[in-house]
């Protein structure tokens, strides 16, 4: 249990108090040895063991009542989160929102996770109460700060969209503002659905931002407010190729897109295709069965005088809107060129063929291979790939500019080991020393997405069967695309914000790897990337959201998508949109299809070592988070008062009958007798002695007659 004001318990000892008011009590009689009341003290005992349990009973009420108040005015609470407000009043909380795709899906109720999730972070923070509240969301990754918590649900910024979150780049703001700011105190709330593409738990900066914020002076809290349900029957939707093609007389689009669903059954359905293009709508049914289609080169006729333009294609509308709609844009055809830069023809020439061989009759494919000090004069405005196998060019080396300039335009580079290495480095990775072990295979590689993604037909690369004999190292950090047998990287991507880097740890020599031998990797490898490339030429673009910086979006228009998405939102909101001549069709990305859940051990394992809780929720859910308890308390005191008033409330006093010795009652007194008038020598009880009737003693228990027999 954890409380709001938890000062208030340090009044605690303030139970004991009924207990000294006893013993005082206890200790302002004296006992007097009076001979004529033994007789009276031996039948007490007969009712002594009441009258003590009675004793305890009154003194616990009392004591548990004190108690009651004490924790109700500390303001309990009940809550799946253990330790929420472990003390004091919180300086700064900080909120960490999941914007993607995937926080869109609905719940039972219809309601998305990210609707539910702010819902339930409101009403939290509405009870816990801090002095300050500061936004980081997937988007921006920028503190904005608000005034109120339900000021929040008014923010442009918790709006979805298409962009995938990045929650390492979300944490490593948070360091960077807590140690700028220096709160006394702050509670990080992350609102995530806890998706494996954008938690990436493998990447390397989790173990510096965990150690960096361990190391944090201020008292800081995590907690984790965690969707990770997912609902059957979603489809999702993705365009995989389009082209632009001139037969004969005609011109024609020729569409390729794939539909992936959840439920897998045997039945075959029939599902509506939406089809806008140009801005004029049209439809198609395809037949759907298993867990999906490929659907390969759908014609759709086109004027022939239009050489560029774009379309939207869409399926029903199911649990999860953000997967069920894709933009895209064409135009033609331009050629793929290929710069090889090497000091070494024959270590060059397997990746020379497979970057000159086109993958389709309709596209042209060129490779150059040149020496580095021919790479200055060399225009790269139309290439698309450029292939480095030498030594990395030093950061004052201008080659290194000129490299830096083309990723930062969208180019692709790909680096292999050369045989003397260097200590240059290039986008934060560097070659270290070659290794010779014996031969090893590739444990493990991505083959959902990126360079080792699978073929259109589904099948999966032959990765697995490739050899490596010798490896150079990879020093820095980055994404692992391939890992050999041992841990060692074989295939990595650099961490950068536009363009794409990579690096191949081994060469396509014989006596290095089967790269050449086993072709179909190396050839698929290098094609992919010379396609990403050629993507950033001519007039249209394919660009997943979120990858371009927001800057570059400020001049643009939109053609379609969101009508009510802010402009400086556009580079993260799928549509299309348009710059002067150039056609930008923005969508998510392929790891939003992938429904991988990051497990719960491995989150835990994240936040090793930091006060870090976790609870779960589904979007149809709308009980609260943190409820107060403080009420419950308040009918315990009143249920503890009654309790003792009832235990105080004196035994009935029974009558008895007449006595031994005769004569009369008056008012219930015998008056007559042999006995001097109702008095016994030898002292006088508080009671009325030999009257036939019973009374009660100090301790509350009922005495018997006094004196002797009646």
């Amino acid at each position: 249990m954890s409380f709001l004001q938890p000062a208030m318990l340090i009044a605690l000892p303030v139970i004991a108090l009924p207990i000294i008011i006893h013993l005082i009590n206890q200790r302002r009689f004296q006992t007097v040895q009076w001979g004529a009341m033994q007789f009276l003290l031996s039948a007490n005992r007969m009712s002594r063991g009441y009258a003590r349990v009675r004793q305890w009973l009154i003194l616990a009420a009392r004591t548990l009542a004190i108690a009651g108040l004490i924790f109700a005015i500390s303001r309990p609470l009940s809550s799946g989160w253990l330790g929420v407000a472990g003390g004091g009043q919180i300086d700064t909380t900080i909120i960490l929102l999941d914007r993607s795709p995937s926080m869109t899906q609905a719940g039972p109720g219809g309601i998305s996770k990210l609707d539910a999730g702010l819902a339930k972070l409101v009403d939290s923070l509405q009870t816990l109460g801090a002095s300050r509240y500061v936004l980081l969301d997937s988007v921006n990754s920028k503190p904005a700060e608000f005034e109120k918590p339900e000021d929040l649900l008014q923010m442009s910024e918790v709006l979805p969209v298409s962009a995938s979150a990045d929650l390492p780049g979300l944490l490593e703001a948070t360091d960077r503002y807590i140690k700028a700011n220096r709160p006394s105190r702050a509670e990080v709330w992350i609102l995530s659905d806890v998706r494996r593409n954008d938690w990436k738990d493998d990447s390397g900066r989790w173990d510096a931002i965990r150690e960096s914020l361990v190391e944090l002076p201020q008292m800081v809290r995590f907690h984790l407010l965690a969707y990770p349900e997912m609902e059957s029957g979603n489809r999702s939707l993705t365009v995989t190729r389009v082209r632009r093609v001139e037969e004969q007389n005609a011109t024609k689009l020729l569409l390729s897109l794939r539909i992936d669903q959840d439920d897998a059954g045997s039945e075959t359905t029939t599902i509506p295709i939406g089809l806008e293009l140009n801005g004029a709508q049209s439809e198609f049914n395809v037949e759907l069965s298993g867990s999906g289609l490929e659907l390969v080169d759908h014609p759709i006729s086109l004027d022939s005088a239009t050489d560029r333009g774009w379309g939207r294609v869409s399926i029903p509308v199911d649990s999860s809107s953000s997967d069920n709609e894709y933009y895209f844009v064409y135009d033609k055809q331009a050629s793929r060129k290929t710069l090889i830069v090497s000091d070494d023809p024959v270590a060059v020439r397997p990746i020379e063929f497979a970057t000159a061989i086109s993958p389709d009759a309709d596209i042209d494919c060129e490779s150059i291979s040149i020496l580095p000090e021919k790479m200055v004069s060399q225009e790269l405005e139309d290439v698309s790939l450029v292939v480095w196998q030498v030594s990395i060019p030093a950061a004052n080396d201008p080659l290194h500019a000129v490299l830096t300039s083309f990723v930062q335009r969208g180019g692709q580079v790909m680096f292999f080991p050369p045989e003397v290495p260097t200590d240059a480095q290039f986008a934060g990775l560097g070659w270290g020393s070659w290794q010779e072990p014996k031969v090893v295979r590739v444990g493990s590689w991505v083959g959902d997405q990126d360079l080792l993604n699978r073929t259109r037909s589904g099948d999966a690369l032959p990765v697995g069967e490739l050899r490596v004999t010798r490896h150079c190292e990879l020093i820095g950090q980055f994404r692992s695309l391939a890992v050999l047998d041992g841990g060692a990287p074989l295939l990595a991507r650099a961490m950068t914000d536009s363009g794409g880097v990579f690096f191949c740890t081994t060469t396509t020599l014989q006596a290095d790897s089967s790269l050449a031998s086993a072709g179909i990797v190396l050839y698929a490898m290098v094609q992919r990337a010379v396609e990403a490339g050629s993507r950033m030429l001519g007039n249209t673009r394919q660009v997943v959201a979120g990858e371009l910086p927001a800057s570059d979006a400020l001049n643009w228009q939109q053609l379609a998508g969101d009508s009510q998405s802010l402009s400086n939102t556009f580079s993260s909101i799928a549509g299309i949109y348009r710059q002067q001549e150039k056609l930008f069709a923005l969508n998510r990305s392929e790891g939003e299809d992938v429904p991988t859940i990051v497990p719960a051990e491995r989150v835990e394992a994240l936040f090793e070592d930091l006060e870090f809780d976790r609870v779960n929720q589904i979007a149809g859910n709308d009980s609260s988070l943190i409820q107060e308890i403080w009420r419950l308390f308040l009918i315990f005191v009143l249920l503890a008062l009654v309790a003792e008033a009832v235990l105080c409330i004196p035994r009935r006093i029974a009558a008895v009958g007449n006595s031994a010795s005769g004569g009369r009652k008056t008012g219930g007194r015998k008056t007559g007798g042999p006995r001097n008038g109702g008095t016994r020598n030898g002292g006088t009880s508080s009671g009325k002695s030999d009257n036939g009737f019973a009374k009660p003693d100090s301790s509350g228990a009922e005495n018997a007659p006094v004196g002797g027999a009646a």
